[in-house]
């Protein structure tokens, strides 16, 4: 019978042994995300924060990539009150080149913006997104999907929609995608939002291109009224 990180923490284990417990936890995980997330609110349930967030950082040194997405999770829990932890998040993001560590630290930054309270959060976002690293940027991209079901951004969605759209012809197509499919989400209820934003888009661009594809998949039919080409029958 496997056992977990509170039934050791109960029992007196040490917190070496405790380790061992979620790495072993971590290695039979497969498929998906929620078990490696239920270890990480074990963990923060049983102990101070000051020790889980300690816990997440030794996590994050693990060769096994499972093991480091408790550890993200450990981090993105407790990173509203520890910039140490956020900025760990964001050092991760840099060097991890494990796909599952990039969707993980994407959901931890959600996290730390949900605890900040996303109006308060929008100085980090805007940092994050001014990183030179792609990665660091998709977090924020990615994590915040759906934007604007996130309170502030629900309620002002042309600034989502804003700072999405600058990235329209970046380098990375990883993050393109990512900015393209985000906006493709706000379309659906604010589809002049965005028909309005890509309007002055240069699709001579082949990023630019690529994103207004991804952005505009719902908005044929607004984007014809309006008579705007959207390149996509010639530029492939």
């Amino acid at each position: 019978m496997s056992r977990d990180f509170a039934t050791d923490y109960s029992e007196g284990f040490s917190l070496m042994q405790s380790i061992q417990t979620l790495l072993e936890r971590a290695s039979k995980t497969e498929h998906g995300f929620k078990d490696l997330e239920k270890a990480a609110v074990e963990v923060c349930d049983m102990v101070h924060a000051t020790e889980a967030k300690d816990l997440g950082f030794t996590l994050l040194q693990a060769p096994l990539p499972q093991a480091r997405c408790i550890g993200i999770f450990i981090l993105g829990i407790v990173a509203a009150q520890y910039v140490d932890a956020l900025t760990a998040l964001k050092e991760q993001a840099r060097r991890d080149s494990d796909w599952r560590v990039q969707e993980i630290i994407a959901k931890a930054f959600d996290r730390f913006c949900a605890d900040r309270g996303y109006e308060t959060a929008l100085p980090v976002i805007r940092t994050w997104l001014a990183d030179p690293s792609a990665n660091v940027r998709r977090a924020v991209t990615e994590g915040l999907r759906i934007w604007t079901r996130r309170p502030y951004f629900r309620d002002h969605p042309e600034v989502a929609v804003g700072l999405l759209s600058q990235f329209r012809n970046h380098d990375s197509e990883y993050l393109r995608k990512s900015v393209g499919n985000a906006l493709r989400d706000i379309s659906k209820r604010h589809p002049e939002l965005v028909v309005r934003a890509v309007a002055g888009w240069k699709l001579d661009e082949r990023g630019t291109r690529q994103t207004h594809k991804l952005a505009t998949r719902l908005l044929q039919t607004e984007l014809r009224q309006q008579g705007i080409y959207d390149g996509s029958d010639t530029h492939q």
